[in-house]
Parts: C-alpha cells; sequence; structure tokens
C-alpha cells in the first residue's frame, strides 16, 4: 500500500507522499532517542503512516485518514506502538485535541510536523495574514503543545536542521516563538514575560523558555520582584546615561574599599551573596532559586538608591558607584532580560 504513495502529489516543489514518509523515517530516527522511543519502531511507524491515503474508505471518507491507517497496521501484523502512531501522528488537531504521549506516536507526529514546517519554509510558501492553506500555524502549535506537554528537552534548530533542506532556521524559530506566545498568553503568562525569556540562551528549548518565564512571572507578582524591577530600572537608567555621556561602558568591576556609606557596603555584601546562589541555581536551571536570590536585593538597591548620590563630585567615587550599578545590570541579565518587561 505505501508504495502507491509514490503516484500521490504531496505539493509540485516538494515531491511525492512516498517522497515526504522517506524524510519523516529520517527524521523520526533522529527525534526518537530524544522521546524514549526505539528509533527501529519510529521508522517502522514512519514508513507506514501515510499508507491509508491510497486506500478507498479514506478516498471515499478523507476524515478516516490515521483512524484506517491504525486499522491497517494491526491488520498486517504491526504492534508495539506502531498503529497507534498510524493514527496520533496527525495530533493535535485543534486546540481541544490531546496530544499524543507514546513515544513512538511523539516521534512520528514531530517529524510530521518538522518535515512539513522546514519544507514549506525551504520553498517559501509561509504564512501570511489570515492565509495559511498549509495549516502551518497549527504545525507549529501542534509541536510546541507536544514538546510542552511531555516535557521534552530539544533544541529546535538541531531539528531544523534534519528537516527539509534550505530552510531558515532563525525565521523558522521566530514564527515559533510568534505561536508560543500565543499559546503561553491563553495561559496567562504575559507577552513581555516570554519576550524577557526568549532574548536569553538556548530560546530554541522551549520547555526550557516556559520554565524560566513561570518562574519570572511568579517574581514579578511578589512586592519584591516588583520592587527590585524598579531598582533594576533604575540603575539600568543612570548606567545607560552616564555611559553615553562619558563614552565607555562600567563593567570594570566595582571596589570595595572606595565605598563610603553604609548602604554601599551592604550592597556589595548583598551581590556577593546573589552572586554565589545565583550562578549555581542558574547552572542547574533552578529558575525558581535564582529568582528568589535576585528578588532578595531588592532592600539593599532602595537603601543604596536612597542613602547614596552616584554622580558625585569625586570622580574616582563615581566610576566605582557606576561600577558597581554594572553589577547590579549583569546579575540580573543573567536571569532574565528584564529590560524588556512593560509597565
Amino acid at each position: 500500500m505505501a508504495e502507491g504513495l509514490k503516484a500521490v502529489t504531496f505539493h509540485a516543489s516538494l515531491g511525492s507522499q512516498w517522497d515526504r514518509v522517506q524524510r519523516i523515517r529520517r527524521l523520526a530516527r533522529e527525534i526518537a532517542p530524544m522521546v524514549g522511543a526505539k528509533p527501529d519502531l519510529a521508522d517502522e511507524a514512519a514508513e507506514i503512516c501515510k499508507a491509508d491515503l491510497v486506500s478507498e474508505m479514506v478516498y471515499e471518507f478523507p476524515e478516516l485518514q490515521g483512524i484506517m491507517g491504525r486499522y491497517y497496521a494491526k491488520s498486517a501484523g504491526h504492534d508495539d506502538g506502531v498503529p497507534e502512531a498510524c493514527e496520533e501522528h496527525y495530533k493535535p488537531l485543534g486546540a481541544s485535541d490531546d496530544v499524543p504521549t507514546a513515544p513512538v506516536s511523539v516521534a512520528v507526529a514531530l517529524a510530521d510536523k518538522i518535515d512539513m514546517l522546514t519544507g514549506f519554509w525551504a520553498i517559501d510558501e509561509k504564512p501570511t495574514g489570515s492565509k495559511d492553506p498549509f495549516a502551518l500555524r497549527r504545525a507549529a502549535l501542534g509541536v510546541i503543545r507536544i514538546v510542552l506537554e511531555n516535557g521534552l528537552r530539544m533544541r529546535l534548530k538541531e531539528l531544523f536542521a534534519e528537516g527539509y533542506p534550505g530552510a531558515d532556521a532563525d525565521d523558522l524559530l521566530a514564527f515559533f516563538h510568534d505561536r508560543l506566545k500565543v499559546h503561553l498568553r491563553e495561559q496567562g503568562i504575559r507577552h513581555d514575560i516570554i519576550d524577557a525569556c526568549l532574548a536569553m540562551p538556548g530560546n530554541d528549548d522551549l520547555t526550557l523558555v516556559v520554565k524560566r518565564a513561570q518562574a519570572l512571572a511568579d517574581m514579578l507578582a511578589t512586592e519584591d520582584g516588583e520592587n527590585l524591577l524598579q531598582g533594576f530600572r533604575r540603575a539600568n537608567n543612570i548606567l545607560t546615561q552616564a555611559e553615553e555621556r562619558d563614552g565607555v561602558e562600567y563593567s570594570f568591576g566595582a571596589d570595595p574599599k572606595f565605598a563610603e556609606h553604609p548602604a554601599e557596603k551592604a550592597l556589595f555584601s548583598a551581590l556577593d551573596e546573589a552572586e554565589k546562589k545565583i550562578a549555581p541555581a542558574m547552572e542547574r536551571e533552578d529558575f525558581e532559586a535564582a529568582m528568589q536570590a535576585m528578588a532578595a536585593l531588592r532592600g539593599p538597591i532602595d537603601a543604596f538608591f536612597e542613602a547614596v548620590q552616584v554622580n558625585t563630585d569625586n570622580e574616582i567615587v563615581r566610576r566605582n558607584r557606576l561600577n558597581l550599578l554594572s553589577r547590579i545590570r549583569t546579575l540580573c541579565l543573567s536571569v532574565a532580560d528584564l529590560r524588556r518587561i512593560e509597565g
């Protein structure tokens, strides 16, 4: 039955359904170890996942595609999650549809959608405005939901590189980021919080992005978090103006021996403590602990600005204080790009 796919055109520029199945097979083998599936089983399922398209039943009733594939696969003696993958690789078909969770189904579903997206990106047939004839927005949202709801850790750009050759990976990732923002906004996470996390390294690991965004949203919902944001903005604004005026970047490392006021010395100590906690927390991807350590700076930063004039007449002290503000900026930006938070 699968051989009959050679006579079925998928798209004039992307070959037949048989050509597409070969690409899905190769991708499914690559994805399988990332999702806990056996590569041979993923390949077996991918090889027959579109076979029912040439059946009379699906020709008469197109809505049965996948469902008939499962029956045909079972009757042909396939097992170990292969028949289920023939049906489930189309999922999710809409917002209310469940995502596949069985490893073989997940591997083939992701391969199917990544092939489709990289293929249409390679031939420059992207969605425009309200036009999306190949349902590419739905395909991208499908990938996003499968990854997030299964808690998968994978780099999308690595998957794009395994997909149809010639796709602009950066442009396709930007499309995914737009879909992710829509998806998360429906779950109550603000778009500027997502932007602050998308600006960080590893932004093609969607599970990591969402984990960071949820921790940032939780922190900003607290009084300490909100006030820390104000303190960061004040530090960043003073620094930016001084750097523009002086023509230098203040990132040389502040020296505590030039600290004159107790609040200044206390801020040095607080930053030392925060750095000790934040760096290892980020290393182990414990964003909640990193955000808490950052929020704890709220008091020392407030006290510093209350007691100390940064742009003092003593140039050595002034530069040292600007370098101290640079430590605040650098430390906060290592957790999330707070410059992107609105309000």
